[in-house]
């Protein structure tokens, strides 16, 4: 029996699918980690925010000047020096503990990450053909989600305490190289041609709601994974619930993606994100307002995986939104431009959420998410008023729990046409 062209290119890529989800696994441990180590050294919310932002604000360095490493040395060479680095900042973190050098480690983690998924997707872009790229990048999302749930459970296999988790993170990223190393994959050709620049202005003209949603979608999903597991700690969850309670979260955002998707497609997207985002604002009111400070620890994984099945999957549908605006040409630059905004947003969230809980308690952290999502709504109603909605519409693509992975290259290749253009302006 013949082979149908997506199961073909997933014999062909599933090496560097494998070694994706084990970069997501470690990063996902890792993140987690920190926080709950953090909250043990006695690290206030305001530094443990800090160092959720710092793996951000690599990211975004890593975005725009990683793809210059890789056109240096090649695909193969820039992701094993990369991973080499990454994996030596989880044992970093252990032998310096200091709530002030932790962000630096993070923010170079997230540089690192930004050229590993560059690395990854543009090989997946490359491998793909048009038929089947859409798919290949839904199974893509999929992937990262499902290893993001793994490496959240992998807190329980040991103490925070102690050095196990640390080493394993180091482990797990180490073992990524392996599969991708060895791929067969052809890397793909120096990005080019003829593309649209990124451009903030011009993405605000094509979709006001989309880039306000994008940044305010970033500082609600960065403060709940980056502050998530210290508000479960102050719950009084111990370290294996605490994963569990992250987790919930995640597999919450799974479950929903695929039908809000689903629903997108046959309604205004606007309309759809509105009614989320307006649930999830209720939800968290009632949950700040009304349930105890130590409530049953069945009734926080409950809400813990509502909230995930409301907001976790917005971003996916803010950016198929902006992408029914976007005109032929111009997907790589509104992508890219999503990107810079949710990144501003992530590495902005932490930080406003670490200084609301130092404040407010655990609440804080509720109070926060809570206006961003109501700041979305708003937003919407009122953009609403103003235009309607496109006839026609782009396919709904999954995208991984946090979007740190299509877009990267969508940058990179921003980044390439810029550099190409100043250097042929050069006399």
């Amino acid at each position: 029996m013949r082979a149908t062209p997506l199961a073909s290119t997933l014999a062909t890529v599933f090496a560097l699918l494998f070694g994706y989800a084990l970069l997501q696994m470690g990063n996902t441990l890792q993140s987690s980690l920190l926080t709950v180590r953090g909250g043990l050294e006695g690290f206030s919310a305001t530094e443990i925010g800090l160092v959720g932002s710092g793996f951000y604000l690599g990211l975004m360095a890593g975005s725009l000047r990683g793809e210059r490493l890789v056109q240096a040395v090649g695909h193969t060479r820039a992701f094993a020096a990369l991973a080499a680095i990454a994996s030596s900042v989880p044992l970093l973190h252990l032998m310096l503990v200091d709530p002030w050098l932790w962000p630096l480690g993070r923010a170079l983690t997230g540089f690192c990450f930004a050229g590993l998924f560059i690395v990854v997707e543009s090989w997946l872009n490359g491998a793909a053909s048009t038929a089947v790229r859409g798919q290949l990048l839904s199974i893509y999302g999929m992937t990262g989600m499902i290893a993001g749930v793994a490496g959240q459970m992998l807190l329980t296999a040991a103490s925070p305490r102690g050095f196990v988790l640390f080493c394993l993170i180091s482990m797990i990223i180490s073992f990524a190289l392996v599969p991708v190393v060895l791929s067969r994959a052809q890397a793909p050709a120096d990005p080019g041609g003829e593309a649209r620049r990124l451009d903030l202005r011009w993405l605000y003209a094509l979709s006001p709601f989309g880039v306000v949603a994008a940044f305010l979608v970033g500082v609600s999903t960065a403060s709940y994974y980056s502050l998530g597991p210290l508000f479960a700690q102050r719950l009084g969850l111990p370290a294996g619930q605490v994963a569990v309670f992250m987790a919930c979260g995640s597999l919450g955002g799974f479950i929903a993606t695929w039908p809000m998707g689903w629903l997108s497609d046959r309604i205004d997207r606007r309309g759809l994100i509105v009614g989320l985002t307006l649930v999830a604002a209720g939800a968290l009111l009632a949950m700040v307002l009304l349930v105890p400070d130590h409530p049953p620890t069945w009734l926080t994984l409950s809400l813990v995986a509502l909230f995930g099945a409301l907001v976790i999957p917005t971003y996916s549908l803010v950016l198929a939104h902006v992408n029914d605006h976007v005109p032929p040409g111009g997907f790589a630059a509104a992508s890219g431009g999503l990107l810079i905004l949710w990144g501003a947003g992530s590495a902005l969230g932490p930080v406003l959420g670490g200084f609301a809980m130092s404040w407010l308690g655990n609440a804080g952290l509720g109070w926060l998410i809570l206006s961003a999502q109501a700041g979305i709504a708003g937003w919407g109603l009122w953009r609403m008023r103003r235009r309607a909605a496109p006839q026609e519409k782009e396919s709904f693509l999954v995208m991984p729990v946090q979007p740190v992975t299509t877009t990267l290259v969508a940058v990179a290749e921003d980044a390439a046409i810029d550099r190409k253009e100043a250097e042929a302006a050069q006399p």
